[in-house]
């Protein structure tokens, strides 16, 4: 597929489009984003990330890494790039705390940051894919409520018009639907109800009797995720969208200042070519999507992630196959005194923890981030805290809404990222756009942010609070315009015709869907062994295929050692892990 030749582009008051280039060029775009990305930056990473930024070349070699490839207004290929760029200037200058070395070039691939971001849509255990009905009995059941297997209470997610025409609002019954159903006045189950079209129509019919009053009302009253589907302005106008607009992508914060530096140890006796995080310990707290790409990307750089989650907490049993690669997972209830001793202990010589659950609720179990840096300054070590979350803003005077519940597909529709997806598609109606791209997104700015606290207490020592969130992924992807009119003009006559039939009730499922049935036709070279890695996993009893990882760094392999495996694959220890470094050269 040629790239996409475009003429004058003119440009609209108060557009965000930004200027416009005889042929439109990934690479190129993604080195402006990737200087956005730096100057909003300033404020929140160490110096030395920066120097690095001259040595990033974003590989567009191929056609398709050069070209925009999903069906969308906003430059999402460009912006991951850029993070993923910004991860590279990261772990290079770690490196150089280990071992100084004059130059390291940094090599971003677009083809495999396209795929990073539909990573669950691809990721295949056997050849079967998240669509394919066979995996089911392929994944332990984490789904613990049907809130994914039953099609009635699966699109109890979903986005729909409110009494007042035109306007729209995301409800989401998260990993258990029967409360947003009851909310909205619908019974829990109801097993007749098959029919995808029929599924929507009764459920709409419900949204439909409230105003977006009486829906935020209900969400406050029962405690769910929910939001308005707000355009770009109408959120800029909101105080919590004023205050957010205000902040950097992400924060960093000291939490206490007494305990010393941490060096990187025994580096210089590794290999010529080494992961630059070995012997640093993650504890990840963490489901779905958003945190665990966090700890997954943490693990390809050599850290020992232990993803821990609850046997009584569900979550989407798919997504385990796509995001818990190099890690290990186990399972323990926090509410639990004897888990809680098991946690306890591992605390002790845990380096990182990231919490991505919504603010404050691993706090109530008693493991907030002051009380772990005060456990840090007692073992003279200090601690990183990585809290991802939806809406952003915990702690920032303005931030009212930094305390909700929210997904990707909340952050999507409350920013104006579903709005402008629905204009593009040539309708007056939000669209959640195809694929967990704010979800992958908001990995990448997670994983820098976890880097730059372990860099930080390496030279400074302390203890580091640092906040990431979906919304604010959402507002640095809006920062950088959408594309050209000429560029969406010739989206829209290069994809299918069916994908901009969606409309805004159509799922996540069959938006994804859709989208990728499009993308593999036009783009085949993404679905390559290139392109792709497989292995075989132990815990899923299978060979599974995933996407290589998009950064390379002069001097250090970036990879993963360890299979993926479900949740609670593993004990509960810090010993004795398994690895098989040939991945890192598959």
């Amino acid at each position: 597929m040629s790239r996409i030749d475009m003429t004058a582009n003119q440009q609209l008051p108060n557009s965000h489009v930004a200027p416009q280039e005889a042929c439109y060029s990934v690479s190129n775009n993604a080195n402006r984003a990737l200087k956005i990305l730096l100057q909003a930056s300033q404020s929140e990473l160490p110096t030395e990330f920066f120097r690095y930024s001259k040595d990033v070349v974003f590989d567009g070699r191929s056609t398709t890494g050069d070209s925009v490839c999903f069906p969308c207004p906003l430059r999402q290929q460009e912006a991951c790039a850029a993070l993923k760029a910004l991860e590279g200037c990261a772990v290079a200058a770690i490196a150089d705390l280990q071992r100084k070395k004059c130059y390291r070039k940094i090599i971003v691939s677009l083809e495999q940051v396209t795929c990073f971001l539909m990573s669950a849509y691809i990721t295949t255990l056997d050849g079967l894919d998240k669509s394919n009905p066979k995996i089911r009995d392929r994944l332990p059941d984490t789904d613990l409520h049907d809130a994914q297997s039953i099609l009635y209470r699966r699109l109890s997610a979903g986005l729909y018009e409110t009494r007042n025409a035109g306007v729209f609002y995301h409800i989401h019954g998260s990993l258990d639907a029967s409360t947003t159903l009851s909310m909205i006045g619908l019974p829990p189950f109801l097993p007749g109800l098959t029919d995808y079209g029929q599924c929507i129509k009764t459920i709409e019919s419900s949204v439909k009797r409230f105003s977006t009053s009486e829906l935020e009302l209900r969400n406050q009253r029962f405690r769910q995720a929910g939001v308005a589907a707000l355009t770009q302005e109408q959120y800029r106008e909101t105080p919590h969208g004023r205050t957010l607009n205000s902040l950097p992508p992400y924060t960093i914060r000291s939490l206490e200042e007494s305990t010393p530096p941490i060096p990187f140890e025994g580096q210089e006796n590794r290999a010529e070519r080494y992961q630059c995080l070995r012997g640093i310990r993650v504890i990840e707290l963490c489901r779905v999507i958003a945190g665990p790409t966090i700890g997954r990307s943490l693990a390809a750089h050599g850290a020992s992630v232990l993803k821990v989650t609850s046997p009584q907490i569900p979550d989407v049993p798919f997504f385990q196959l796509d995001v818990n690669f190099g890690k290990h997972a186990t399972s323990l209830h926090l509410k639990d005194p004897a888990d809680r001793a098991i946690f306890d202990a591992l605390l002790v010589t845990a380096d990182v923890i990231i919490d991505g659950y919504r603010p404050g609720v691993i706090a109530r179990l008693g493991y907030s981030p002051e009380v772990l840096a005060l456990k840090a300054a007692q073992r003279r070590r200090g601690v990183i805290y990585v809290a991802e979350d939806c809406f952003g803003g915990s702690g920032v005077p303005g931030a009212e809404w930094s305390g909700r519940a929210g997904w990707q597909q909340i952050a999507d529709c409350v920013t104006g990222v579903a709005w402008e997806q629905g204009s593009f598609m040539g309708l007056n109606e939000p669209v959640v756009p195809p694929f967990p791209m704010s979800d992958y997104g908001t990995g990448s700015l997670g994983t820098i942010i976890a880097l730059a606290g372990i860099y930080r207490r390496a030279i400074q020592g302390g203890s580091w609070i640092c906040h990431c969130s979906l919304s604010q992924y959402n507002l640095f992807l809006l920062s950088l315009g959408s594309y050209p009119t000429e560029v969406q003009d010739e989206l829209r006559r290069l994809h299918d015709p069916r994908f901009f039939e969606l409309r805004h009730s159509d799922s996540v499922d069959e938006v994804g869907k859709r989208a990728l049935h499009s993308i593999r036709r036009l783009h085949p070279r993404l679905f390559t062994d290139s392109v792709m890695q497989s292995t075989y996993s132990a815990g899923f009893d299978g060979i599974v295929r995933w996407p290589r990882e998009a950064l390379d760094v002069d001097g250090l392999r970036i990879g993963h050692v360890r299979a993926t495996r479900p949740n609670g694959f593993d004990n509960p220890t810090w010993e004795g892990w398994e690895e098989d470094k040939t991945l890192l050269d598959a």
